[in-house]
């Protein structure tokens, strides 16, 4: 969202400003640090071969992520603050095996490259985000393990308490705390607005408080990384809704939710998460908020998100239940990156 206010036009792919406009995505970095961030990710999202292939770029995996995590680690190591390089890895754009024609290996190939590639640049830790499916996160556990760094892992939960291929945050907690490649920390990113973020992460709080069969050391932390908003369309242009006020609600209530990392996701800009860490900074921890409390703050939560905070997990719908209880038609999202 940022580098479109800075000139990038739709279509074009982010990743190829690494080398175009290096000064502008490390003035964005600059934006962020300065309000507050701890964290920083690359501008490389889209760095896989898969997504680099409708740029005719497939061949630059390595030049226009190590450029991205350059950029980053310049403006992180002048900062005033420590500040972590975080390796942004997004999905594919392609439906792995046995669902489409992607294979395991391939899939793991093409993250283990990327990993690499941002590991030799600089990055501190590896950030994958916005996966939907098992085997989709699974290639890229395998694939960001291979470069040696800690990892992170963020799911996108839709309308419904699930991914769009049907993951819940259940089965992220699950898979968390089983795989060979566990993550250091996972949760929640993107999906349609702040309030299924958080309640994908007292969904999880809850399953984890409640499994005892899981080794405590074995328990990532959560991350909360919301969009600002929900996206509309004005004048051409993906605006989101968000306003810092809004924000620095989801950043206490994430807090309370179990979050021990929070950011924003699409739309956020550096005012947002100015309000982010003035709130969390005078925060005093609250009670774990629950659906009634989640939808009374930040908005509408869809059923099946609700269904699973009260422990019903069978709930798929898409309907939405908002501030005054009554149910309805869930919107749609459309998809957009920060």
């Amino acid at each position: 969202t940022n580098l479109f206010v800075m000139g990038l036009q739709t279509g074009d792919s982010p990743e190829l400003w690494n080398v175009l406009y290096p000064q502008r995505v490390a003035a964005n970095h600059r934006a962020f640090i300065e309000a507050g961030s701890d964290i920083i990710l690359t501008n490389s999202f889209g760095g896989n071969r898969y997504r680099l292939q409708l740029h005719q770029s497939a061949q630059r995996v390595a030049e226009l992520n190590q450029a991205a995590a350059r950029i980053a680690r310049a403006e992180a190591d002048r900062a005033e603050h420590e500040v972590i390089v975080a390796g942004s890895m997004g999905p594919t754009g392609e439906i792995l095996a046995p669902n489409g024609p992607l294979s395991s290996a391939d899939a793991t190939a093409a993250f283990a490259e990327q990993a690499q590639a941002l590991a030799d640049g600089g990055a501190d830790i590896l950030w994958l985000e916005t996966l939907s499916s098992r085997e989709e996160l699974d290639a890229a556990l395998q694939g960001a393990a291979s470069a040696g760094l800690p990892v992170v892992c963020t799911l996108s939960f839709d309308t419904n308490g699930r991914t769009m291929m049907g993951f819940t945050p259940g089965d992220l907690l699950q898979l968390a705390h089983q795989h060979p490649a566990s993550p250091q920390a996972c949760g929640s990113n993107c999906g349609v607005g702040a309030a299924e973020v958080v309640a994908s992460i007292v969904i999880i709080s809850q399953l984890a408080e409640a499994d005892d069969s899981a080794p405590a050391d074995r328990l990532p932390l959560l991350v909360a990384k919301a969009n600002c908003g929900i996206p509309e369309y004005v004048d051409g242009r993906i605006v989101y809704n968000g306003t810092p006020a809004l924000m620095a609600d989801y950043a206490r209530l994430a807090r309370d939710a179990g979050a021990r990392i929070i950011g924003g996701c699409c739309g956020t800009t550096a005012e947002h998460i100015r309000a982010m860490r003035t709130a969390l900074d005078q925060h005093q921890a609250g009670p774990r908020p629950d659906a009634e409390a989640i939808a009374a703050c930040l908005g509408e939560i869809s059923t099946g998100a609700r269904a699973q905070l009260h422990g019903d997990f069978s709930i798929a719908g898409g309907s939405a239940s908002g501030r005054d209880g009554k149910t309805r038609p869930a919107r749609g999202r459309r998809r957009a990156r920060a």
